[in-house]
C-alpha cells in the first residue's frame, strides 16, 4: 500500500496538480471541460441506448447510428478521462476517501462491462435484428442498464462536489 501512496503523493505534489489546485481559473476551466465531455459521452450513449430500447431513431439501423455516434462518444470519453484525471490529481487522497468518487469509478467500469457484453454477446446477430423497430430483449436490457448506469455515474459525480471537504490552498 505504501507504493500506491507514493504514487498518489507524486501526482498530488506535481507542478500540474499544484497549478490546477491553486489557480482561480484553471480548476474551474478543467472542471468545465470535464462536464461538457461527460455531457457528450452520456448524450451520445443515450441516443444509441434509446434506439436499442426502440423509442428513438427507429428508422435507422443500429449499426448505422452506432457508426455515426461512437467516434464522438470515444473522443468525448478520452477528454473526460483526461480532464477527470487532472481534477483527481489535485487532491487524490481526498477523492479516494470519497465514497461517491469510488462509486463513480466502479459504475463507469460496470457501464464499460455492459458495453463489452453487449458487443460480444448481445450484438453477435446484429444484422438480423438491427432494422427492427423494437430490438430483442437482450439488446433492450443492455440499453436500459446503460442508461441507468450513466445516470448514476452523473449523480455520483455531482455528489462528489457536494461531499468533498473544501480544498486547502
Amino acid at each position: 500500500m505504501s507504493q500506491f501512496s507514493d504514487i498518489l503523493a507524486f501526482f498530488e505534489e506535481s507542478g500540474v496538480a499544484t497549478a490546477i489546485r491553486e489557480s482561480d481559473a484553471l480548476f474551474p476551466f478543467v472542471e468545465s471541460v470535464h462536464v461538457v465531455a461527460i455531457c457528450l459521452v452520456v448524450g451520445t450513449i443515450f441516443a444509441l441506448d434509446l434506439r436499442l430500447l426502440g423509442v428513438a431513431s427507429v428508422g435507422r439501423p443500429v449499426s448505422r447510428l452506432a457508426n455515426a455516434i461512437l467516434p464522438v462518444t470515444w473522443g468525448a470519453f478520452a477528454t473526460a478521462v483526461t480532464s477527470g484525471f487532472l481534477l483527481f490529481i489535485t487532491n487524490a487522497t481526498k477523492y479516494l476517501a470519497n465514497g461517491y468518487f469510488d462509486a463513480k469509478i466502479i459504475l463507469i467500469c460496470a457501464a464499460g462491462l455492459n458495453m463489452i457484453v453487449f458487443h460480444t454477446i448481445s450484438a453477435k446477430d446484429l444484422p438480423q435484428w438491427e432494422k427492427q423497430t423494437v430490438p430483442p430483449l437482450r439488446a433492450r436490457l443492455a440499453g436500459l442498464l446503460s442508461i441507468l448506469l450513466w445516470i448514476t455515474v452523473v449523480a455520483c459525480g455531482r455528489w462528489i462536489g457536494f461531499t468533498m471537504q473544501v480544498l486547502q490552498r
